[in-house]
């Protein structure tokens, strides 16, 4: 099982890019699904998941920014991201729970996607 993260480079402030991450092999389902972010010199932080339920969380610097979407039949998970900043500079990381097989879960990182917002 894999994640495989894209749609990272770079924009200009005030832009919009769209990162998808999407899971292959065999597994029985794609679960608790989260995007993360680590700038230079910073700790890895969340910016926005679904829960295992279905809700959507999201860090207080993206709110408004920022939309998380999953598509369960291409088991793919996607962030819109608007109005970007520079602060939003860093590498992207999508992360799941995944059953590999029904009732046994494991928690993957997918390769991480860079974003750079520069002018």
């Amino acid at each position: 099982v894999q994640l495989q993260a894209s749609g990272g480079g770079l924009v200009q402030p005030g832009g919009s890019l769209r990162l998808s991450c999407a899971a292959s092999g065999t597994f029985f389902s794609l679960d608790a699904v989260g995007w993360y972010r680590q700038a230079p010199g910073k700790e890895r932080e969340l910016v926005a998941g679904f829960t295992n339920d279905g809700v959507a969380n999201y860090a207080d610097s993206v709110k408004g920014r920022f939309a998380i979407s999953r598509d369960n039949v291409k088991n793919a998970v996607y962030l819109q991201m608007n109005s970007l900043k520079p602060e939003d500079t860093a590498v992207y990381y999508c992360n799941a729970d995944i059953q590999v097989v029904r009732w046994y879960s494991k928690n993957y990182w997918g390769q991480g996607t860079e974003v750079t917002v520069s002018s």
